[in-house]
């Protein structure tokens, strides 16, 4: 199994397209306050030069206006989801003009505090915390030389940084837990629609084999009686005209009989059709391995039997057969295997089905905890199957070690 990957980092700016849960109002509130905070601070940096005369009055407005141009297109543009490298270019014209700023007025040191939340929630962590202390830094410098270095001069500066590292890697746990939890509902819903078409399918299923047990067993059995009764008939009676009636009754009868059977065959499971399970299973691990050959995998399936032959239900066999599927396509798209095994054996008491590859194996433990596992829905469609028919299914796996899925379901003849 592969190593997951890094969480990619979570744009602060994206707080109004979160999916809906009960932190969404947070989100947007945090995002509107966000803006606020930026433009408002702005503009207080701008307004305090012209009013107060600054000799870099006009500069200071020519970079203001320019650092919220900057920032309003970044906000426009973040709809589009930009590549990690946008949001670092886009974050660095922001520093600059704001350094800019702060070059010419010690008023530019405020916009400081929601440039360490941005710098926090652009970029991953790694990165943004030491962004963030030489975006405190840079803060420093700024006012010092305007004002000296004084500890209001350190200290502001300092409380603010650590403030916005606690609050914005506070917020990414809060947001990652909110889309995990989401992740975790969507998986919910899927899996009750799937058990709910499964349901369907089972009750389906038991239902066409309840047709075609009954039609088999009055049906069939009463036509098939009457062909013989008639063919019976025909060695007592010598009258030319009644053996022509009786000819035809028996040829109507087996008519019908043959029309009933085919009618019960097309209740059964498509690929259970005009053969038994032993075969079903032999064709399933042939074109198995023929898929992996033309698609260039290395995978060889092979089938055998063992036991003798017992005629069971038809949802037995039907389950037995999709478990098959189910997990030789696990092996073809997860287990990098040379060699699989099915193996069908009739115990007695017991049917076991057996599925062995020498694969690069997994942790079932990990699987089973993981709601995004692509092997968990599988494994645990294939338990459900075995459980609806009285069976058990066990997998054993270990990385590198290949994997096992061993089924047993009771025997109840047809």
């Amino acid at each position: 199994m592969t190593a997951p990957a890094a969480p990619a980092p979570l744009p602060f700016i994206d707080f109004g397209r979160v999916s809906p849960s009960a932190l969404r109002p947070v989100f947007v509130t945090l995002r509107f306050g966000l803006h606020v905070l930026v433009v408002g601070l702005a503009l207080f940096v701008m307004i305090r030069a012209l009013l107060a005369d600054d000799a870099n009055e006009g500069a200071i407005t020519v970079l203001t206006v320019a650092f919220l141009a900057c920032y309003a297109a970044g906000i426009a543009a973040s709809s589009r989801n930009l590549p990690q490298w946008a949001r670092v270019l886009w974050l660095t014209a922001l520093l600059a003009l704001w350094a800019g700023m702060s070059a010419m007025t010690p008023d530019a040191a405020f916009l400081a505090f929601p440039l360490f939340f941005l710098e926090l929630h652009v970029l991953a962590a790694p990165i943004a915390v030491p962004l963030v202390i030489v975006t405190f830094g840079l803060s420093v410098w700024g006012t010092a030389s305007h004002l000296g270095f004084e500890v209001g001069t350190i200290l502001g500066p300092l409380i603010s940084a650590g403030v916005a590292i606690v609050i914005g890697l506070g917020y990414r746990a809060m947001a990652q837990e909110t889309k995990d939890r989401q992740a975790l509902i969507l998986d919910l819903i899927a899996t009750r629609e799937e058990l709910s078409t499964a349901s369907r399918e089972a009750g389906t299923l038991a239902e066409r084999e309840r047709i075609a047990r009954e039609i088999h067993d009055t049906v069939a059995q009463g036509l098939s009686s009457i062909q013989m009764l008639l063919h019976a008939a025909e060695r007592d009676i010598a009258d030319e005209r009644t053996l022509d009636k009786l000819r035809l009754a028996r040829e109507t009868a087996s008519e019908n009989l043959a029309e009933t059977r085919r009618f019960i065959r097309e209740l059964s499971p498509p690929s259970l059709d005009e053969q038994t399970l032993p075969a079903a299973l032999r064709r399933l691990a042939a074109a198995v391995d023929e898929q992996a050959a033309q698609a260039g995998a290395a995978t060889r399936v092979s089938y055998s039997t063992s036991g003798d032959p017992v005629t069971l239900p038809m949802s037995t066999d039907a389950t037995l057969l999709r478990i098959a599927q189910g997990a030789l396509a696990n092996v073809l798209r997860h287990a990098r295997a040379t060699r699989a095994e099915l193996t069908l054996s009739y115990l007695g008491d017991e049917v076991a089905l057996d599925i062995v590859d020498d694969g690069i194996g997994f942790d079932p433990t990990a699987v089973a905890a993981d709601p995004g596992a692509e092997l968990r829905y599988g494994l645990r469609a294939m338990r459900e199957r075995a459980e609806r028919e009285g069976g058990s299914i066990e997998v054993e796996s270990h990385p590198g070690d290949g994997t096992a899925v061993a089924v047993r379901i009771p025997v109840v003849t047809a």
